[in-house]
C-alpha cells in the first residue's frame, strides 16, 4: 500500500483540502492552508456550541457504526457532575480487510486529525486525549507523533496532553470496548454494555470514542459551517465527504474523496477506471469484508446510509472492493470465515464456537463433501450468531457469508455438483489464504442437523 493512489475524486475538499500531491506533515504547510484556525475559533465558543455546531452539522462516525458524532459527545456529562476525568480515545486500529483511509489522513493531513483531537477536547472539557493507533502503522506513528511534538511545543496544545498508543495488530481492539481493554493494558476483550463508555469508559471514568476520520472532520465543520456541511453529500443523513477505499480488481486503487452519494458505479468505473483487465465484475464488497456483498446489478446503488441500507448494504468504513469474475466465491467466503474465527476473542460462545463452524461448513464445500443441506446448515449458523454475540465480530463473519450463500447460492450447488471447486487453479484465490489454525480442519460430521447446530 505505500504507492495508494490519494486524491480528491471530486467535489470540495475537505479531509484532504490543503493536500496537492505533497503531504502537510510539517506545522508550517499545515498552518499555510488554515490549519489551527479552527481550534482557535473553537475555544472562542463555549463547550456546549461546539458541540452543537457538531449535531447541526450531522457528521456521523466514519469507523463503521454511522452513529451521529455531536450526539455521542452530547452523551458526556460535564466536569462538575462526575469526580473523574474526561477521556478522549481516537480508534486509529484501522484493521477492517478493504479500509486503508485513517492511515491516509495520519500519513497526508496528521494536524488535521490533531487539530480535531483539540476540538472535541474542548467540546466535552476533556484535558487527556489517547490516540490508539494499529501496532503495524510504523511510519504514521512516526509521522504522527512528529506533528504532535511539533503542536506541542508551539503551545497549540495548552493543557490538553495527547498520547498516541500503539496496539499490537488484533483485529478486535478496533471495537470500542476492547479497544478500552487494551488501552488499559489488559487483554483486547470486548466489555458487556452497558456500562457504556460515555459514563465508564477508560479507567470507568466518561469516554468519548471516535474514529480517525470522523475527528478530522471536526476542524471542517467548524469552518464551513454546519449548514454548509449538512448540505454536502447526501442529506439529510449522509451529510459530508467521504474517503472511500477503493480496492479489488480495477484499474486505479486508491483513497479517493468524494461526497456522500456518488453512485458504486461512477466510483468504480469512472474514478477508479473500470475493471482491471477486461475482466467482468462478479461482486462487490461494500463497508468492509464484515458486511454483505453486493451483486452486479446493485451497482447504481449510491453511497449514502439510506441508499444502501434499502438493499440490506452497509456503508461501513468506505470500503469498496470489486472482484472480478476469476474469482470463487466460495473460496471468498471461506477467508472471510477463516480470517474472522482467528481474530475471535473467544469470550462469548456464539462467536467462538460459530465461526469455526462455518469454516469446517465452507472448507467442506470447497472440498466438494458437503451435502446440499450443509448449506441450510451454514445459514442456520449464521442466523444464530448475528445479534446474539457481545460484540460485532461474530456478525461481521456471519453477514457476509450468509449474503455469499444467499445471493450466489448456484455457484455453491455447482461446487456440490462437481464435487470440489469447478474453478480449479483459475480462481485468483486459489493460493492465497488467511489466517487459520489447525483445528479449523476438522470435517463436518455427516450426521449433522439443523437440530444439533
Amino acid at each position: 500500500m505505500a504507492d495508494t493512489v490519494v486524491e480528491v475524486a471530486e467535489g470540495p475538499a475537505l479531509v484532504l483540502g490543503g493536500y496537492e500531491g505533497t503531504p502537510l506533515v510539517d506545522l508550517d504547510s499545515y498552518r499555510a492552508v488554515g490549519g489551527y484556525a479552527q481550534i482557535a475559533k473553537a475555544r472562542a465558543m463555549t463547550p456546549q456550541e461546539v458541540t452543537q455546531q457538531i449535531i447541526d452539522s450531522n457528521l456521523r462516525g466514519r469507523g463503521g457504526a454511522f452513529f451521529p458524532t455531536g450526539r455521542k459527545a452530547s452523551f458526556i456529562p460535564t466536569p462538575d457532575k462526575v469526580a473523574k476525568p474526561i477521556y478522549i480515545t481516537v480508534n486509529a486500529d484501522e484493521s477492517e480487510p478493504g479500509t486503508f483511509k485513517d492511515r491516509e489522513i495520519m500519513l497526508k493531513v496528521p494536524h488535521r486529525l490533531l487539530e480535531g483531537c483539540l476540538i472535541a477536547a474542548h467540546a466535552i472539557q476533556s484535558k487527556h486525549v489517547f490516540i490508539y493507533i494499529r501496532g503495524e502503522y510504523a511510519e504514521e506513528y512516526r509521522v504522527l507523533e512528529n506533528a504532535r511534538r511539533e503542536a506541542e511545543t508551539a503551545g497549540l496544545l495548552e493543557d490538553v496532553t495527547i498520547t498516541i498508543h500503539r496496539g499490537a495488530g488484533a483485529y478486535i481492539c478496533g471495537e470500542e470496548t476492547a479497544l478500552l481493554e487494551s488501552l488499559e493494558g489488559k487483554r483486547g476483550q470486548p466489555r458487556s454494555k452497558p456500562p457504556f463508555p460515555a459514563i465508564q469508559g477508560l479507567y470507568a471514568s466518561p469516554t468519548l470514542i471516535n474514529n480517525v476520520e470522523s475527528i478530522t472532520n471536526m476542524p471542517i465543520v467548524l469552518e464551513v459551517g454546519p449548514e454548509e456541511y449538512a448540505q454536502i453529500g447526501a442529506p439529510p443523513d449522509s451529510t459530508g465527504t467521504r474517503l472511500f477505499c477503493l480496492s479489488g480488481n480495477v484499474v486505479e486503487p486508491g483513497v479517493y474523496e468524494a461526497p456522500h452519494g456518488i453512485t458504486v458505479r461512477h466510483l468504480i468505473d469512472d474514478i477508479g477506471g473500470g475493471i482491471a483487465g477486461g475482466r467482468t465484475l462478479k461482486a462487490v464488497m461494500v463497508g468492509g469484508s464484515s458486511f454483505p456483498v453486493m451483486t452486479p446489478d446493485e451497482l447504481d446503488t449510491k453511497l449514502d446510509a439510506d441508499s444502501l441500507g434499502q438493499k440490506g448494504l452497509f456503508i461501513g468504513s468506505g470500503v469498496v472492493c470489486a472482484i472480478d469474475d476469476r474469482t470463487c466465491i466460495v473460496q471468498f467466503a471461506l477467508r472471510v470465515a477463516q480470517f474472522y474465527m482467528h481474530e475471535s476473542c473467544g469470550k462469548c460462545t456464539p462467536c467462538r464456537v460459530g465461526t469455526r463452524w462455518l469454516v469446517q461448513i465452507l472448507r467442506a464445500v470447497e472440498d466438494g463433501t458437503a451435502k446440499q443441506r450443509d448449506l441450510e446448515i451454514c445459514l442456520d449458523v449464521c442466523d444464530r450468531i448475528i445479534g446474539k454475540c457481545l460484540c460485532v465480530l461474530g456478525d461481521s463473519a456471519a453477514m457476509p457469508v450468509a449474503s455469499c450463500v444467499t445471493k450466489f447460492r448456484d455457484e455453491f450447488n455447482a461446487h456440490l455438483e462437481h464435487g470440489g471447486c469447478p474453478f480449479g487453479e483459475d480462481s485468483s484465490l486459489a493460493h492465497l489464504f488467511a489466517p487459520v489454525d489447525q483445528h479449523a480442519h476438522t470435517p463436518v460430521p455427516q450426521e449433522l442437523s439443523l437440530e444439533r447446530v
